[in-house]
């Protein structure tokens, strides 16, 4: 099994700077400046769009109302908070809307809150994951750390998160900052928009909804698509300034990006090169880093499952 899943150096050409790029990738400020433009209006209808896939999968499933529709609805509910997530992560950047105010407004109360996320707090961690990846203050380090592992590794850590462990831990980390009354600031928003999520299900007259399409997929199927996406962005990679060594370059597909990967997260490295660019520029700036030959094809790996097969090889 190998013992690393960093980039061997041959297939990290060192062409950088260039005259639209700086040494480690950042565009110059005449591109700069075009990339990180953020349309207000295209992202007020995304958000909407948003909301409307997600409202559509419990409608959908009453409409069909047989059997075999409910577990396509919890799966599908999963992706839901990836959407909401992957948004909620978009605006802790401040990249949703240039107005900051709306921006924290709706990334908190419209897609971080209802997603369990303690949006400030978040932020922060956030923030220290780019700083220095896989360094000392790295939040997500238990999700990155230690691969390559074995297969019956990856497939017990896979059905913790489908039977609802991890969710259950998440859950029970939340409860009690709730009844800790130096923390309890930080659960009372979250709980505030769960109410108005449990409310909607119930004026539609099927409360039980929110267990089962809201809190059960949280718990369940949306661990599975977070630890799959996390570890494809940074799995066993490590503490480097060279951003080629802390993130996967994935080549992207439609059913990736529909499942795990909305809204461009998927051009990941572009991210971290430059985590000032609005999603819809990522692409933009993965083809300048092609065109500079310091992204080539040796370096991506040709799917997700490709990367997860070598990242559980044992």
């Amino acid at each position: 099994m190998a013992t690393t899943m960093v980039p061997p150096a041959e297939r990290l050409p060192r062409t950088l700077p260039t005259e639209r790029l700086k040494q480690g990738g950042q565009p110059e400020p005449g591109l700069r400046q075009e990339l990180r433009r953020i349309p207000t209006a295209r992202n007020v209808v995304t958000v909407a769009g948003a909301w409307a896939q997600i409202i559509a999968v419990p409608v959908g499933a009453v409409w069909i109302g047989t059997w075999w529709a409910w577990p396509i609805a919890v799966v599908l509910m999963g992706r839901s908070f990836a959407l909401l997530g992957i948004l909620g992560h978009e605006a802790a950047h401040r990249l949703l809307f240039a107005d900051k105010k709306t921006n924290d407004r709706v990334g908190r109360w419209l897609l971080s809150y209802p997603g369990f996320v303690p949006y400030d707090i978040y932020r922060r961690g956030h923030m220290a994951h780019h700083r220095d990846e896989m360094g000392p203050d790295e939040p997500d380090i238990d999700l990155y750390a230690r691969y390559p592992i074995t297969r019956a590794s990856f497939r017990r850590k896979l059905t913790r998160d489908a039977l609802g462990n991890s969710g259950w831990k998440n859950l029970k980390t939340l409860l009690k900052v709730a009844a800790n009354p130096q923390s309890r600031k930080i659960a009372k928003p979250i709980f505030a928009a769960q109410a108005v999520v449990f409310a909607a299900f119930a004026i539609a007259g099927r409360p039980e909804l929110y267990l089962v399409l809201w809190i059960l997929p949280w718990m369940t199927s949306w661990r599975v698509i977070n630890r799959l996406r996390a570890i494809a962005e940074h799995g066993g990679m490590i503490r480097s300034s060279d951003k080629r060594e802390t993130t996967h370059v994935i080549r992207q597909h439609l059913a990736a990006r529909f499942w795990m990967v909305p809204y461009n997260t998927g051009w990941h490295l572009a991210h971290h090169v430059d985590s000032g660019i609005p999603w819809r520029n990522l692409p933009r700036l993965h083809d300048e880093l092609e065109a500079a030959g310091w992204v080539t094809p040796v370096l991506q790996w040709r799917s997700y499952t490709a990367l997860w097969r070598a990242l559980a090889a044992g």
